[in-house]
């Protein structure tokens, strides 16, 4: 599939001009530290190249999904991770997939959803739902491309989880990214 065709098709879904890369997939499931989570939801799985990290590192027993909102990616994401859940829908339903899943929180939710590209008021709902989804000492996991942070909805992101979270991690920058990336490690 071609990721750029889905960028020029829906920009303000897709956000990015190639898939994250594979170093930037490995640090951001290397900071979620998975190894004793028991309920880890993905936004944003693109064509699921944090999918494959999440499933090779997840315990076997925890609950695990995924929601997507381009069908294409969604179908992309469970080509490439067969044994993944991925539902075709919006971050905004989290609470939704939760209580599918017989969960009222997670402890953990990984994010590749482009904030950069995002509107004040719909930044402001996601994160919203992200934290009331998330269990206290929960952690929140998102990708940043370093561009972001010279526009308004970069830096307006970086503000608004800073105010939200009790303490926010920067990672080291993932140069080999396409464009160059980090990763934010919130917790509530």
């Amino acid at each position: 599939m071609n990721f750029l065709r889905q960028l020029i098709k829906s920009p303000l879904v897709t956000g990015a001009i190639a898939p994250s890369s594979s170093e930037l997939s490995k640090l951001i499931v290397e900071k979620a530290n998975l190894n004793d989570k028991k309920c880890v939801v993905e936004l944003g799985s693109g064509t699921g190249v944090f999918t494959k990290e999440i499933m090779s590192n997840i315990p076997q027993d925890s609950v695990v999904f995924s929601l997507e909102i381009n069908n294409q990616f969604v179908k992309e994401t469970k080509l490439k991770n067969p044994t993944s859940i991925v539902y075709h829908a919006s971050a905004k339903d989290i609470k939704k997939y939760l209580l599918k899943h017989k969960q009222d929180k997670c402890d953990c939710i990984i994010s590749g959803l482009p904030w950069g590209v995002f509107g004040e008021e719909l930044q402001k709902n996601l994160l919203n739902e992200i934290y009331d989804s998330l269990e206290d000492g929960g952690v929140f996991l998102t990708i940043a491309l370093l561009q972001g942070l010279v526009f308004p909805p970069g830096r307006r992101f970086k503000k608004a989880i800073n105010e939200k979270f009790r303490k926010v991690e920067k990672s080291k920058i993932v140069w080999g990214n396409l464009p160059p990336g980090f990763v934010y490690r919130c917790i509530k």
